[in-house]
């Protein structure tokens, strides 16, 4: 790793990381006196958040969710492992293979071969959030980070709103989900120190502290609905600078009284695997009885 020595880049450096850590402050993300896990998939962004908190002198560790997706995954394990060295940050490594006894394109394989149209997006991100929150559980973690960025989080409140699907909005914001007295039966709360950091704020980043990272887009994700999503205001940004911003701004007016408006709703658990769910059966074991049928 290496930081190019360059006034401009020393100067963007240090106040993005001064946005990050007013982030933290504003929206009380967490404390020094957290344990906080970082979920990190080699890119740009977890690699950005990851050193920022150590740097800050947060209470840090990471935990990687090994898809199986050929070289890409590989390259990416490798650059998070050495990465974590050099930092003196404890890595945990989950495998799909070790949890499920198949890869990600095994089970989108079958899956299809059985009639199940399932996005590799939509079976990858269900069962990574599964992986993380049973983990997070386990090592007793007070947060988990995720390197979600202003263009992310602008994405996804507008892939909500073309689904009608404000119960899932209801949860966004640079700090999610809701502390519950029965840890072990709960999400374990999500924070995104990176909420009001655009993509090329943080690709700049990046390359100027020279991070060891893949950029390319994995290459499962060709048919993920949210490709449409982001080219659509990617398009539209160029000629409103401020959208995705105004996006974020906008829809944060609305989260309290739509939290309001749901948080009656009774937690239910999965009566397979015991985790948080909507209904009978979690969606990560809906998969499983796909893969697995009778």
């Amino acid at each position: 790793m290496r930081r190019m020595k360059n006034s401009n880049n020393n100067i963007f450096a240090s106040s993005f990381e001064r946005k990050v850590e007013d982030t933290i402050r504003k929206y009380s993300l967490f404390s020094k006196k957290d344990k906080v896990l970082v979920a990190c998939s080699g890119g740009k962004d977890s690699t950005a958040v990851l050193f920022i908190l150590k740097k800050l002198g947060y209470n840090i560790q990471a935990i990687t969710v090994d898809a199986l997706i050929g070289k890409y995954t590989k390259e990416n394990l490798e650059n998070i492992r050495s990465f974590c060295k050099l930092l003196g940050v404890k890595l945990h490594v989950i495998s799909f293979r070790n949890e499920f006894g198949k890869s990600l394109c095994y089970m989108r394989q079958s899956l299809s071969s059985k009639g199940v149209k399932l996005r590799s997006c939509t079976i990858c991100g269900t069962l990574r959030r599964y992986l993380i929150n049973r983990a997070a559980k386990r090592l007793k973690a007070d947060y988990v980070v995720t390197g979600h960025n202003l263009d992310d989080e602008a994405q996804a409140v507008m892939m909500n709103l073309l689904r009608n699907n404000l119960e899932v909005g209801s949860r966004s914001g640079p700090k999610t989900g809701l502390k519950r007295k029965e840890k072990k039966k709960s999400f374990v709360q999500r924070a995104k120190p990176l909420y009001y950091c655009s993509e090329k704020e943080v690709i700049r980043y990046s390359k100027i502290m020279g991070f060891p990272v893949n950029y390319g887009r994995c290459p499962c994700c060709h048919d993920a609905y949210r490709n449409k999503i982001r080219s659509m205001l990617d398009r539209l940004e160029k000629t409103n600078p401020r959208l995705k911003l105004n996006i974020l701004e906008s829809f944060s007016e609305k989260i309290p009284k739509l939290r309001m408006r749901y948080s009656g709703k009774t937690q239910e658990y999965c009566r397979k695997c015991g985790e948080p769910s909507k209904g009978e059966e979690c969606s990560a074991c809906r998969i499983f009885s796909k893969l697995n049928p009778g």
